[in-house]
């Protein structure tokens, strides 16, 4: 065979098995089961060259779940990390197979290492942009399942993606931390509050938002204190620790989030970090939330149209919105009249 004729099969031979893998996808989403040939050619799909194609076959032995498949996928995931540029553009491969690693319950730590720990450059149209972050992200997640590692030396080996270049990675490496638990993971977390923003990359602001909640969420009351003075100064960084806050539901998250509404702020961005905090407040769905919300609509107080709206946002059921209109008819004023239609809309249904 030619060269010419060996490229026009090869496109040939991909298509007839990205449809046989698309087939077989289709087939289990309606509920039909592997049989022992699909099984096997699963199996060979995973030897495949193609990235595109391992990562298919992958993705479909994860659903499956065909345990029995375990050591082919371990040798297709250590197999892509040989030249991985050329092999694994993109990590379309390692990713599908780190996943399907963790949904075959694979609990060998060494192999989440060392998709934790890699870096792939690859060309762009501008500089050399990492491939790997989902890998990464992925195999962080995972090695907190993974016995025979103490907590301090997972804990350490999680600074590596906390650290990471990838935004992505940072924000998965703080809900790590907190699945990891106990003192040491909240130490390390209030540590990282405490830094703050570094000044040399504007998107930390959402990576320190997964702080506050990982925080919050292993320490607690503990650790409202800390988050709320975030919002001493209002921005991008004070609506997370808001938002953060309201994630909690309680009454004691709650009245940080009402005391700082209260105060106000003196600066451009008030009116801004004014309705964030009307929005996490509403988030809350705790009864003194509504009733401070109301309470601004009824006597048309400051941010009354944006009480409206953050209650809208959470669509409210039918009792909440009769004390939302209630409100807006003793405030007696057409501005709020106007915002209740556009945000609250038609009244719910009554069950």
């Amino acid at each position: 065979m030619s060269a010419k004729q060996s490229s026009k099969a090869a496109p040939r031979g991909f298509d007839k098995d990205l449809a046989q893998l698309e087939a077989l996808s289709a087939a289990m989403n309606s509920g039909a089961k592997p049989d022992t040939a699909q099984v096997q050619y699963l199996r060979s799909a995973l030897t495949q060259h193609n990235n595109f194609l391992v990562s298919k076959a992958a993705k479909l032995i994860a659903e499956a779940e065909l345990t029995a498949l375990l050591p082919d996928v371990l040798t297709a995931y250590d197999r892509f990390f040989i030249d991985p540029v050329k092999t694994d553009p993109k990590c379309w491969a390692k990713e599908a197979l780190a996943r399907a690693l963790v949904k075959l319950e694979h609990r060998a730590k060494d192999a989440y290492l060392r998709g934790m720990r890699h870096h792939q450059m690859e060309g762009s149209f501008g500089p050399p942009v990492d491939s790997a972050g989902g890998l990464r992200s992925i195999c962080a997640h995972a090695l907190v399942d993974c016995p025979g590692i103490s907590d301090a030396d997972l804990l350490a080996a999680l600074l590596e993606p906390l650290t990471d270049t990838d935004k992505a990675v940072r924000v998965e490496a703080a809900r790590a931390i907190a699945a990891v638990g106990g003192i040491s993971a909240a130490l390390l977390l209030r540590l990282r509050v405490m830094l703050g923003p570094g000044s040399e990359d504007n998107l930390n602001v959402e990576v320190l938002g997964a702080v506050y909640s990982a925080l919050l969420s292993l320490e607690g009351e503990r650790a409202i204190p800390l988050v709320s003075a975030v919002m001493d100064d209002g921005g991008e960084l004070g609506a997370e620790a808001a938002y953060a806050l309201a994630d909690l539901r309680t009454p004691e998250a709650l009245a940080p989030l009402i005391d700082r509404h209260r105060t106000g702020l003196d600066h451009h961005s008030a009116v801004w970090f004014s309705s964030v905090l009307l929005s996490a407040i509403a988030l809350t769905r705790l009864p003194a939330a509504f009733d401070y919300l109301t309470g601004l609509i009824s006597s048309d107080g400051r941010g009354a149209s944006n009480a409206i709206e953050s209650i809208g946002r959470i669509a409210p059921n039918a009792e909440l919105y009769a004390r939302v209109q209630q409100a807006v008819d003793q405030a007696g004023n057409p501005r709020l009249a106007q915002a209740f239609r556009q945000h609250v809309a038609t009244p719910p249904t009554q069950t």
